[in-house]
């Protein structure tokens, strides 16, 4: 389970930084909207994939609100989701 939510992690940060960093450019800068929509599609996509599998992982863990929290708000940072990874989804964040 907690593999699959390191997994929707990665995912879900790399289609943020591709949106932001290259589809938005693209859009905006270059008038070139076509790389857009897939992308957006797919992060609409993993960004509910992510939310709501950590909410589930969380209750099924028995994480702390606060823990949660932070997992949330990782989704709306860039990079954010990476961080999550790194320092609340691997057994060493449980020791801290």
């Amino acid at each position: 389970m907690l593999k699959t939510l390191k997994l929707l992690a990665i995912l879900e940060g790399v289609s943020y930084l591709l949106l932001l960093g290259i589809c938005m450019p693209l859009k905006y800068w270059f008038n070139i909207p076509e790389p857009t929509y897939p992308v957006g599609l797919a992060h609409g996509v993993l960004f509910v994939l992510y939310c709501s599998f950590v909410m589930f992982v969380g209750r099924k863990e028995a994480w702390t609100m606060w823990k949660t929290f932070l997992a949330l708000i990782a989704s709306l940072l860039p990079f954010g989701t990476f961080m999550a990874d790194k320092k609340l989804f691997t057994p060493q964040a449980e020791s801290k």
